[in-house]
């Protein structure tokens, strides 16, 4: 299957892949904090995927905007 896009939807499609990546990264940095007194190694795991979100951000950043960071 190979759907051919321009390059607007593309733009679009790597739009909205950087806020769902923001929701996440939101999410997870608040699971993090939420079982960091109970749950450590949790909050630890938690904490892992954050870095990973932070790290789709950043790269989808470039993308969008080269050299804005």
């Amino acid at each position: 299957m190979t759907d051919v896009v321009d390059s607007n939807e593309l733009l679009r499609r790597i739009q909205r892949a950087r806020a769902c990546a923001v929701e996440e990264e939101r999410s997870w940095r608040a699971r993090s904090d939420e079982l960091r007194p109970s749950d450590p190694e949790a909050a630890g795991d938690a904490a892992v995927r954050t870095l990973a979100y932070e790290a789709v951000i950043r790269v989808l950043d470039e993308v969008l905007r080269p050299g804005s960071r």
